[in-house]
């Protein structure tokens, strides 16, 4: 087995920076997790009409409604089998802004083509959106987001575009601070910005044999739907 990151990116993955390489590498084969802890410089929004929907959001773990700069962070890198044996890699971010901390949860998993990785949003996983992946000349990781769609019981349906938001995601690893650094821009095609935050972090590595998933961390709520 490999790592789902490294199966959809096949040979590219390799052009990858060294710890790029690592830290995409989490999965039940390897046995690690990684966390990253360090300090978003901005984390923005667009326009005040975009307020109520971050507000919405954040009731679930997706976006986050406060700007701010230089706030501390951590991400959550713990790979698992889900209810429905899919190798799952949690992608959870808590944002320590003044007064009280905030979540954007997110948990990756392989498409059943192996073409893409399907992100799931949320505490509840309401939310699902492509996702692929990019190494750059210069050793960096491109992520942009493809097609949204919704899920709640029997509801199926592609998130219309008017108000959709394309996902970009550099992470980069600079070797002079042996910090990783990351931007993040989502962005909808009529209304313009959306949401975004940048700034830079450490990486440790723990044994998921040992440690396993802590308490929750793993979703409420399992969506099967691809």
């Amino acid at each position: 087995m490999t790592s789902i990151f490294r199966t959809v990116m096949g040979a590219d993955f390799e052009r990858l920076h060294p710890e790029l390489q690592r830290r995409f590498s989490v999965g039940l084969s390897s046995g690690e997790a990684c966390t990253g802890r360090g300090v978003m410089d901005r984390i923005w929004h667009g326009r005040g009409f975009v307020k109520p929907f971050l507000a919405l959001g954040t009731t679930r773990n997706i976006l986050v409604p406060r700007t701010g700069r230089h706030v501390p962070f951590t991400i959550e890198n713990v790979p698992y089998a889900d209810g429905f044996g899919r190798e799952t890699v949690t992608f959870v971010r808590t944002f320590d802004l003044p007064g009280r901390s905030r979540r954007f949860d997110a948990q990756m998993v392989l498409s059943p083509k192996g073409d893409r990785v399907l992100d799931y949003l949320g505490t509840h996983q309401h939310l699902a959106s492509d996702l692929f992946f990019r190494a750059e000349p210069d050793g960096s990781l491109l992520i942009r987001s493809g097609e949204h769609r919704f899920r709640e019981g029997p509801v199926d349906v592609r998130v219309p575009e008017l108000v959709g938001g394309e996902a970009e995601v550099r992470e980069s690893f600079d070797d002079a601070t042996g910090r990783f650094r990351i931007q993040v821009r989502v962005v909808n095609r009529h209304f313009g910005p959306l949401f975004g935050y940048s700034g830079s972090f450490r990486a440790t590595y723990t044994d998921i044999r040992t440690r396993g998933v802590r308490a929750g961390l793993r979703p409420v709520r399992e969506e099967a739907r691809a």
